[in-house]
C-alpha cells in the first residue's frame, strides 16, 4: 500500500484552537442584513400572494356594477343683510353662527333624515316603479325611496372654507345629478320655507299667548282698581291720602300748640301783672292797643290841664273839679279797656287750646285710618305687582309678535348654490386604480404575514451559523447542489463529478470537508457518515469523500453499513455474492469481498445481494476486529451508516468511529430530527467531528444569510 495520509495537522503553534460553540448572547438590535435576507428568501411567496390578491381584486372590480357620482357645491353666506330689524334672539344666534362647530353641523343637517324625506317628496321618488314594486302601500314605497337616497347621499366640507359639497351616487348619472341638485336646493330654499313656516307657527302661538296675557293683564288691573276703591286707596303715588293728611295734621298741630303756648303765656303774664297791683299800663297787649294809646293821650292831656288849674285855682274851683272828673272818667275807661284786653287774651288762649285739641283729635283719627290702610296696602302691593307682571308679560308678547310679524315673508337664505351638479361621464365606482392599489397592499400584507408564518414554522438549517447557535455543534462545511455550481452541459452524476471535474466547486467542497474533519479530530482513521433521516445525501457524501481522498492515496476503504438502502452497493452496479456480512461471519475473506474503483483505486466493501439482516454482526466484536484490521491496513476507513432515527445499529457504529459526520439536507432536515439524533447518542461515546449541510443551492444561499457560499460569485472564477 502507498504511504498513509495524515488527516490532522501536527500539534504546534499553527494548530488552531477549538472554537467555543456556546451560542452567543442575542443582540437587541435590528439587523438590516437579516431583514434583507428574509425578503430575498421569501420574495416568491410574497409576490405570489400579492399577485393572487391583485387577480382577486381585478375579478371583483370587473364584476362590480359601475356607479356615477355627481356633486353640487353650496356656499354659506355669512354677510346676509337683514331686512327686518334684528331681535335679541337673532343677535345671539348670529354670534354663534359661522363658527367651526356650526359649519360642521350644517354638513350633518344637509343629509339629515328630514332633508332626505323632503328630497324624496320634492322629486316624487316614492312613485318610482323601483320602489312601488313589491310595496304594500305608498308609505312602504316612500320608506324604500328614503332608504335608497340615504344610502347614496354624502356631504362634506371643502377644507376650511364656507363651501359644503353634497353628492349622490347612482347607477344613472342623470339621476345622481338630479338628486344632488335637489339636496342643494332643499338646503338653500327649503331651509327658508321651513323657517317661514316655523315663523308662522310661532306667530300663531305667540298671538294666542299674547291675547291670553292681555286678558289677564286687564283682569289684574281691574282687580287692583276695585281694591283701591273698596279700601279708599285712590292715590297712585308712593304715599296714601292718610299719610298725606297725617303729615299735614302734624304740621298744623305743631303750629297750633306753639300758638296756644304763646297765648297762654301772654295771658299768664297779664294776670300776673294785674295780680301784683299793676293798673294794667305795663301789660304788653295794652301797650300795643291803639285805643289805650289814644285814651292815655287824653289822660295825659287831662292831667296837664289839672296841673295847670291847680296852680291857678284852689281845690274847689269848678274848672279844677271838672278836669278832675274828666280824668277819673278817662282812667276808668282805660281800666275797662285793659280789662277787655285781658279778656281777649283769655279768649284767644282758650281758642288756641281748643284748636290744638281739635287738630290732635283729627291726627289720631288719621293715624287710625293709616293703620287700617297699612293692612290694606299689603294686599294692594301684591295686586299691583301682579298687575305689573301681567302687563310686562303682555308687552313682551306684543313686542315679539310685532317682530315676527315684520319678518314674515322676508326671510333670506343663508346659503346659495355655488356649482350645481352635472351628470358625470366617468363612473366613480369601481375605482380600478384604487382597488388595485388596495388589493396590492392587502396582498403585500398577506404575503408578508405568510412569509413570516412560513419562516416561523420553518425548522430546517440554512447556514452554518444556525447549526452552531441552535445546536452547539461544529459546522464543517456545505456540500453544494451540483446543478447550482455546474453549467447545464457539464452536469453528470455527483459521484463522477468529483473525478470528472476536480477543479469544480463541487469537488472543492469535499476537499474542504476533509480539511474540516482533520481540524476537528486529531488523526482520524475511521470516519462515519450518518444522518438523522433517510434521503439526506449521506451515501453520496460518503462516496464523493472517499473518491476525493482516494484520488491522492490508494489506501482508502469505503464500507457500506446501510443494510436497508445499500446505497454504496447499488452504486457499484455489479451483484456480489459476498460482502460485509459474509466477511463478519467468517464465510469470506476481506480481500475477496473488496471491490476496487477502477478510476480512483478506491476500495469498497459492499453488501452482498443476500437480503438477510444480521444487525448483531454490525455491532458485535467481529465488526470491531474488522475496523481494527482495516484501520491498520488503510490510511482511512469511511463508513456509510444507516440513518440514526430509524436504525438502532447506526448509533453503535458511530461509537466505533474516530470521527462521526452528521449530514443534514439544506433547508429540509428538521431541527427536531437532529436534536433527537443527538439525544440518542451516549455522552462521550461518539467522537462527533461536526455537521455538514448537503445539496446546498449556492445561487440561493446568498439570500439566506452570510455563509461561505454567500460569496460564491466573488470567487467562482477559481473553479473550472
Amino acid at each position: 500500500m502507498n504511504q498513509s495520509i495524515v488527516l490532522a495537522p501536527q500539534p504546534g503553534p499553527f494548530v488552531p484552537s477549538a472554537r467555543s460553540l456556546v451560542p452567543p448572547e442575542p443582540v437587541d438590535r435590528v439587523d438590516p442584513g437579516a431583514l434583507l435576507a428574509f425578503v430575498r428568501r421569501r420574495w416568491t411567496l410574497m409576490l405570489g400572494v400579492m399577485l393572487a390578491c391583485l387577480a382577486s381584486g381585478f375579478v371583483v372590480t370587473a364584476r362590480q356594477t359601475p356607479s356615477f357620482l355627481s356633486t353640487a357645491e353650496v356656499t354659506l353666506d355669512p354677510k346676509v343683510a337683514p331686512i327686518a330689524p334684528l331681535t335679541e334672539e337673532d343677535r345671539i344666534a348670529a354670534q354663534g353662527a359661522m363658527g367651526e362647530t356650526w359649519i360642521d353641523t350644517q354638513v350633518e343637517v344637509m343629509t339629515s333624515s328630514r332633508n332626505v324625506a323632503a328630497v324624496v317628496d320634492r322629486l316624487g321618488l316614492a312613485r318610482d316603479p323601483r320602489f312601488t314594486t313589491g310595496a304594500q302601500n305608498a308609505a312602504e314605497a316612500r320608506e324604500a325611496a328614503i332608504a335608497y337616497v340615504q344610502d347614496g347621499v354624502s356631504a362634506f366640507r371643502s377644507g376650511a372654507t364656507y363651501t359644503l359639497s353634497v353628492g349622490f351616487e347612482s347607477e344613472d348619472a342623470r339621476e345622481a345629478a338630479r338628486i344632488a341638485n335637489a339636496f342643494a336646493e332643499q338646503y338653500t330654499q327649503g331651509a327658508v320655507t321651513d323657517k317661514e313656516a316655523a315663523d308662522l307657527r310661532a306667530l300663531q302661538e305667540i298671538g294666542a299667548r299674547m291675547d291670553k296675557a292681555g286678558r289677564q293683564a286687564n283682569a289684574d288691573a281691574q282687580a287692583l282698581a276695585r281694591y283701591r276703591l273698596a279700601h279708599d286707596l285712590p292715590s297712585t303715588s308712593d304715599r296714601s291720602l292718610n299719610e298725606q293728611e297725617i303729615s299735614a295734621y302734624n304740621q298744623e298741630v305743631t303750629g297750633a300748640r306753639a300758638q296756644a303756648a304763646e297765648d297762654a303765656a301772654r295771658l299768664a303774664t297779664a294776670r300776673q301783672q294785674l295780680g301784683s297791683g299793676s293798673s294794667g299800663e305795663d301789660v304788653g297787649e295794652s301797650l300795643g292797643s291803639s285805643v289805650i294809646v289814644s285814651l292815655r293821650q287824653q289822660q295825659a292831656a287831662y292831667a296837664a290841664e289839672i296841673a295847670s288849674l291847680s296852680s291857678k285855682y284852689g281845690p274847689r274851683h269848678p274848672d279844677l273839679l271838672r278836669a278832675r272828673s274828666q280824668l277819673e272818667a278817662m282812667n276808668a275807661q282805660i281800666a275797662e279797656e285793659i280789662g277787655r284786653v285781658v279778656s281777649n287774651l283769655s279768649a284767644k288762649a282758650a281758642v288756641s287750646q281748643r284748636r290744638v285739641d281739635s287738630l290732635s283729635g283729627s291726627l289720631r283719627t288719621s293715624e287710625g285710618a293709616l293703620r287700617r290702610d297699612n293692612v290694606a296696602m299689603v294686599d294692594l302691593q301684591a295686586l299691583d305687582q301682579r298687575a305689573q307682571a301681567s302687563r310686562q308679560l303682555y308687552e313682551s308678547y306684543l313686542g315679539r309678535y310685532k317682530e315676527l310679524a315684520a319678518r314674515i315673508g322676508i326671510r333670506q337664505p343663508e346659503a346659495r348654490v355655488l356649482h350645481p351638479a352635472v351628470p358625470s361621464d366617468r363612473p366613480a365606482r369601481p375605482d380600478v386604480a384604487l382597488n388595485m392599489l388596495l388589493s396590492g397592499a392587502i396582498g403585500l400584507g398577506l404575503g408578508l404575514l405568510g412569509a413570516i408564518a412560513v419562516e416561523a414554522l420553518f425548522s430546517g438549517f440554512t447556514t452554518g451559523e444556525e447549526i452552531e447557535q441552535r445546536l452547539g455543534l461544529r459546522y464543517l462545511c456545505a456540500i453544494p447542489e451540483l446543478a447550482s455550481v455546474t453549467a447545464r452541459k457539464d452536469r453528470t452524476d455527483p459521484v463522477d463529478a468529483v473525478i470528472d471535474q476536480p477543479r469544480s466547486a463541487f469537488a472543492e467542497a469535499f476537499r474542504n470537508l476533509r480539511a474540516s474533519i482533520a481540524f476537528a479530530v486529531e488523526n482520524p482513521r475511521i470516519i462515519a457518515v450518518t444522518s438523522a433521516l433517510p434521503s439526506e445525501g449521506k451515501t453520496t457524501v460518503a462516496l464523493c469523500l472517499a473518491r476525493s481522498m482516494a484520488g491522492a492515496s490508494d489506501a482508502i476503504l469505503l464500507i457500506d453499513c446501510d443494510v436497508r438502502r445499500r446505497g454504496v452497493s447499488r452504486w457499484i452496479g455489479t451483484a456480489r455474492e459476498i460482502g460485509l456480512l459474509e466477511v463478519l461471519r467468517g464465510d469470506a475473506r476481506l480481500e475477496d469481498a473488496i471491490v476496487t474503483d477502477p478510476r480512483t483505486g478506491l476500495s469498497i466493501l459492499p453488501l452482498s445481494t443476500a437480503r438477510e439482516e444480521d444487525h448483531a454482526l454490525l455491532t458485535g466484536p467481529a465488526m470491531d476486529a474488522l475496523l481494527v484490521a482495516t484501520a491498520q491496513g488503510f490510511d482511512a476507513v469511511i463508513i456509510d451508516t444507516a440513518p440514526v432515527l430509524p436504525m438502532a445499529d447506526a448509533r453503535l457504529l458511530l461509537g466505533k468511529a474516530d470521527a462521526a459526520v452528521i449530514a443534514a439536507r439544506w433547508r429540509r432536515t428538521p431541527e427536531a430530527a437532529v436534536r433527537s439524533l443527538l439525544r440518542l447518542l451516549p455522552d462521550g461515546a461518539v467522537g462527533l467531528a461536526g455537521m455538514i449541510l448537503t445539496r446546498v443551492d449556492v445561487r440561493r444561499q446568498a439570500a439566506f444569510g452570510l455563509d461561505e457560499n454567500a460569496f460564491y460569485k466573488a470567487y467562482k472564477d477559481y473553479y473550472a
